[in-house]
C-alpha cells in the first residue's frame, strides 16, 4: 500500500512526544490479542473520551434506507440492533477497556462505534476479544460481523477473508531492552533469536531481512513484551504503533531505528460479502470527508504523537484490499 510517505510508518518514532498523557492505562497491547471475552461498548460513557466520542458520534453519518439491502449482513446487523467486533480489550491507544467507566477506547474501538451508528443509528458495539490466530475463524463461522485490531492486509489473509480499507498505515519496527547495543536496524537480528507474535506479519519480514535468525513465537502482545523481559530473545519485532504503547507502560523497552516495512490495516469481513465490503467502504469514504476518522485519531494516537492526523490511505489502495 503506498501510504503517501507521510504516515505512522515513516514518522512516529520522530513524532512521539517526550510527554505522555499519563491517565492512559497502557497494560498489554494486542495486536495479537490474547485472552478471550467480550465487552459491551456503551455510548459515550463517562470520561473525557468518552465525552469526546459522543460528540462525534453525534454528528457522524447514518445510512439512508436503501442502502440497508434486503437480506445482507447490514440488515441482519440493524435488526440486531447491535454490531459485533472482533477487536481487543487490552490494546492502549486503539482499543482498550477503561477500568472506570467501562468504556472501550481507541482509535480502532472508534472507528467501530462509528460503523454501528451508520448501520443501527446508533454506536452500539459488542467487542469480542480475538487473537491473531482466531479472527479469520471468528469472521467465517459468523460469530463476528466486522474485525477492527490492527489486521494488516496481506494477499494470502485476503484469500480468508475480505477487507474494506486500509484504514490506517503502520510498520514493523524492533524493540530491545535498554542497554542491549549491536542492534540498530533489522539486519542486525541475524543469527540472533528474535521475539514475534504468532501468524502476524513480522514473521515473514524478519526471515527477509534476517534469514539466520531464530524467531520464537508468542500468542499475544503482553506475552511477547514479557518474554522479551525475561531475556528470552535479545529483540521483538512488531508494529511501531504498538510497540511505542509498549514502551510508555514498560519503559525498559526501547524502539530502535525507523520502521522497516510499510503495513497497511484492514477492516477484516467474510469473504465473498462484497455487498458488506462496498457499503463499509463507502462508510469510509463518508467518515474520512467528515473528519470523523481524523477526530478519531486525535483523540487516540494523536494524544501521544505530535502534529496533525495524517493523510488517511486511499482506500482500495494495496493487494487483497
Amino acid at each position: 500500500m503506498k501510504s503517501d510517505g507521510k504516515t505512522m510508518s515513516l514518522s512516529l518514532t520522530r513524532r512521539v512526544a517526550l510527554t505522555v498523557v499519563t491517565t492512559l492505562s497502557l497494560a498489554g497491547v494486542a495486536a495479537c490479542s490474547g485472552s478471550g471475552g467480550s465487552a459491551a461498548v456503551p455510548p459515550g460513557a463517562p470520561g473525557d473520551s468518552g465525552t469526546k466520542a459522543a460528540d462525534a458520534f453525534a454528528g457522524a453519518p447514518v445510512a439512508a434506507a436503501s442502502e440497508i439491502l434486503p437480506g445482507s449482513t447490514m440488515e441482519k446487523i440493524k435488526q440486531r440492533g447491535e454490531l459485533i467486533v472482533g477487536g481487543s480489550l487490552d490494546a492502549p491507544l486503539l482499543s482498550q477497556q477503561n477500568p472506570v467507566t467501562g468504556e472501550v477506547e481507541g482509535f480502532d474501538a472508534d472507528l467501530g462505534k462509528l460503523l454501528a451508528k451508520y448501520i443501527i443509528g446508533q454506536p452500539k458495539v459488542k467487542i469480542v476479544n480475538a487473537a491473531s490466530e482466531t479472527r479469520e475463524a471468528l469472521l467465517s463461522n459468523g460469530t463476528v460481523d466486522v474485525v477492527f485490531q490492527t489486521y494488516t492486509i496481506t494477499p494470502e489473509r485476503a484469500e480468508q477473508v475480505a477487507f474494506a480499507g486500509p484504514y490506517y498505515t503502520s510498520g514493523l519496527a524492533v524493540a530491545v531492552k535498554k542497554g542491549t547495543t549491536g542492534i540498530t536496524k533489522p539486519e542486525d537480528l541475524d543469527g540472533k533469536t528474535v521475539i514475534a507474535g504468532a501468524n502476524t506479519p513480522a514473521i515473514p519480514a524478519i526471515k527477509k531481512a534476517a534469514p539466520n535468525a531464530k524467531i520464537v513465537t508468542f500468542g499475544s502482545d503482553p506475552e511477547c513484551v514479557q518474554a522479551l523481559k525475561q531475556g528470552r530473545g535479545v529483540a521483538y519485532v512488531q508494529d511501531q504503533s504498538l510497540l511505542v504503547a509498549d514502551g510508555k507502560n514498560e519503559p525498559e523497552l526501547q524502539v530502535v531505528g525507523e520502521p522497516f516495512t510499510t503495513d497497511p490495516y484492514g477492516i477484516g469481513l467474510k469473504h465473498g460479502d462484497d455487498q458488506m465490503k462496498k457499503f463499509v467502504n463507502d462508510w469510509l469514504k463518508k467518515t474520512q470527508d467528515a473528519g470523523l476518522w481524523q477526530q478519531a485519531w486525535k483523540n487516540s494516537i494523536g494524544t501521544v504523537v505530535q502534529g496533525e492526523a495524517p493523510t488517511p490511505p486511499a482506500i482500495g489502495s494495496v493487494p487483497g484490499s
